[in-house]
């Protein structure tokens, strides 16, 4: 083979974030493939120093406008595992239940405005309004819903005011949680219409398998996103405790980005809806397990543009899950509460699956509630080493196609992640001169 090829890629578009792909490769040869994150770093973990317990959940939620409901709840979590917190048992049923509508928000934007144009061979959602309206309304429907979801039990769709460490600054009512559970079973009509119009595109979808190490949270119960240990498909069932996770991410610096990257048993790993369907598909709902059967996915599937398809499947999940959720919480009723905290010394973890994967929250405080340290890691930069070794095994296999077909796919297997590139980014290196 004979191939010359450049690539470069600055920055990808459709993604959250700045990342570039560079491609070099002379008479067949592949000399370089990076994934290079360029963004300038953020430094939440120092905003926090010298702040209050009560503040920690206010600006960390603001890592993220798209994920500000898990880095809430990730960061609630781990005050109150430091202060020693108990919540009530419907304080945690409404939190589990409030997540489900950033699920949602956050798969069917991925999916539906995201992923679609590149399987429809359209550089935006934009076009795909005037030659496929009906999919673009269900998807802006189903997204919608997801909004105000959030809307309801948060305070407000993105940096929720209604979270508090114990409880809720503000309860739902009994009548906003019945018109809500109405909502969802009026959506799931619009999801099945999404998902049919993805497997009608289904053979657009790469055929690119790699073996990989998959982490996730893990439960005895249930499909969760927000209580278990951190599982991996290379342990055979093993679990670790949240507050081991350091020993799991083992964050390290990478020349070619301000994000730190980690591995655990191997070079990479990839968190995300497939991690989370590997290590947890036996326990979905019924409608969800039917959803994936439709697409032939299975745990054994390695495919990483499949995460797309196993958020559908999530967002399937979450709806199922809200209405049986609600139905629980309407036969118990919703009592008030008045959360009661007394600051101590400690150091607490908190973690839930952020939409993109699983979320780690550490803080520690002294004897008056002040934050003495925090590290904060981030789904994307978990899955930073995952994306590097995906371009390493994919673009030797496809050297002979067009340079245009190369860049789209290397394109499209970032887009499948789904990253968050600008939370992630929490490296600086200074070179003094």
């Amino acid at each position: 083979m004979s191939k010359t090829l450049s690539v470069d890629v600055h920055h990808v578009t459709r993604v959250e974030g700045h990342g570039n792909i560079r491609v070099r490769a002379r008479d067949g040869v592949v000399e370089q493939v990076q994934w290079q994150v360029p963004e300038a770093p953020r430094f939440f973990e120092a905003m926090v120093r010298g702040r209050s317990w009560e503040e920690i959940q206010i600006v960390a939620c603001r890592i993220c406008g798209i994920c500000s409901f898990a880095h809430s709840l990730a960061s609630i979590k781990a005050v109150e595992a430091a202060m020693g917190v108990e919540v009530s048992e419907q304080t945690d049923k409404l939190r589990i239940l409030a997540y489900g509508g950033e699920q949602l928000e956050s798969h069917v934007l991925h999916v539906g405005y995201l992923v679609a144009p590149d399987l429809l061979g359209v550089k935006s959602v934009v076009p795909l309004a005037s030659t496929h309206p009906d999919v673009v309304k269900t998807v802006i429907r189903a997204h919608r819903l997801g909004n105000e979801w959030m809307e309801m039990l948060g305070g407000r769709r993105t940096h929720p005011v209604s979270f508090r460490v114990g409880g809720f600054g503000r309860l739902p009512s009994e009548d906003e949680l019945r018109s809500l559970q109405d909502r969802l079973r009026k959506a799931v009509p619009d999801l099945k219409r999404i998902a049919e119009v993805l497997l009608s595109l289904a053979d657009r979808i790469p055929a690119f398998e790699r073996e990989t190490e998959y982490i996730a949270l893990v439960h005895p119960k249930e499909y969760t996103f927000y209580h278990g240990e951190i599982g991996s498909t290379d342990m055979g069932g093993e679990l670790v405790g949240i507050q081991e996770f350091e020993s799991v991410v083992n964050e390290y610096v990478s020349p070619q980005s301000t994000a730190k990257w980690t591995r655990w048993h191997r070079d990479s790993y990839a968190v995300g809806a497939l991690a989370r369907f590997k290590l947890n598909a036996a326990k979905l709902r019924p409608l969800a397990a039917q959803t994936a059967r439709m697409f032939g996915l299975s745990p054994d599937c390695t495919n990483p543009y499949m995460n797309s398809i196993a958020q559908v499947v999530e967002a399937v999940e979450v709806v199922e899950a809200g209405i049986e959720q609600i139905d629980d919480l309407l036969t118990r009723g919703i009592r008030p509460e008045r959360p009661r905290v007394v600051p101590r010394a400690g150091t607490g973890v908190g973690c839930v699956e952020a939409p993109r994967g699983i979320l780690f929250h550490k803080y520690s405080f002294d004897s008056n509630g002040i934050c003495t340290g925090a590290n904060i890691c981030i789904p994307t930069n978990q899955n930073h080493a995952n994306i590097q070794k995906d371009f390493e095994a994919l673009v030797p296999r496809i050297l002979d196609r067009t340079e245009d077909e190369i860049r789209l796919m290397l394109e499209m297997l970032v887009r499948a992640y789904d990253p968050c590139i600008s939370c992630s980014t929490h490296f600086l290196r200074v070179e003094f001169v």
